[in-house]
């Protein structure tokens, strides 16, 4: 598979077409960026970090049955990946309150949710990536009605999949995005999974291992990223 132009550049990852028009290459870069590029950093290490992180978790996902866009790893920070026709509108489980809806409910950090909570945010940085209700989305032509339910179903599936290799590592899940896309008809989950995305806290101490210790000037982030990485068998070396 040859790699050939670049055709979009994200906060902290590349796209390039290849020879094959179904397929492309991501490029995870060391970039860091938090509040819609109000934060910016370069990392040592991060894009490689991501990249084995999200191979990792992405074969995890396939295992289960979960179609994903993930093909295999080209180098330590690329990998090869299905072409989708993705869908803007960005799936969020919270299994405890962080984040956004702990400001938006006024809820304390940690408060265990039951059942997790499931919500769309429609995918555009310069509207601060806004709450979407699903019939807004079926009305604009985002998604349908039955592409939304399969986004549904297959987060939550995700949810009870990641939940389960977490907690076996001493860790919440506390909450994620997903983003999915058309491959030839069908839902695939699209994008990453890596702690960029997602919030992850020790069970015991609550230490916060996630893009969260960039945001909130933690220090020590891509130490934070691999730590969870090597608990839960992600190979780095």
């Amino acid at each position: 598979m040859q790699k050939q132009a670049l055709i979009y550049t994200g906060k902290a990852k590349s796209v390039y077409e290849t020879d094959n028009p179904d397929y492309l290459i991501l490029h995870f870069r060391n970039d860091a960026s938090a509040f819609n590029g109000e934060k910016i950093a370069k990392l040592d290490r991060k894009g490689r970090v991501n990249n084995r992180f999200n191979s990792f978790i992405m074969s995890k996902l396939a295992d289960a049955g979960i179609e994903t866009h993930f093909e295999r790893e080209l180098s330590d920070d690329e990998v090869l990946v299905k072409r989708l026709k993705m869908i803007p509108v960005e799936c969020v489980v919270r299994n405890y309150a962080a984040g956004g809806i702990a400001k938006r409910l006024g809820l304390a950090e940690g408060l265990p949710l039951m059942p997790p909570t499931f919500e769309l945010f429609y995918k555009d940085d310069k509207l601060g990536d806004p709450m979407l209700a699903p019939s807004t989305a079926i009305a604009l032509g985002y998604a349908t009605a039955d592409e939304l339910e399969q986004m549904s179903v297959l987060t939550h599936k995700v949810n009870d999949v990641l939940s389960q290799i977490f907690d076996e590592a001493g860790l919440m899940l506390v909450d994620f995005k997903l983003e999915f896309g058309l491959f030839h008809g069908r839902v695939v989950l699209g994008d990453e999974f890596s702690p960029d995305g997602c919030r992850l806290w020790d069970k015991e101490t609550k230490k916060k291992l996630d893009k969260d210790r960039f945001r909130q000037g933690l220090g020590d982030v891509v130490e934070g990223y691999e730590e969870v990485a090597r608990r839960i068998g992600v190979p780095l070396d």
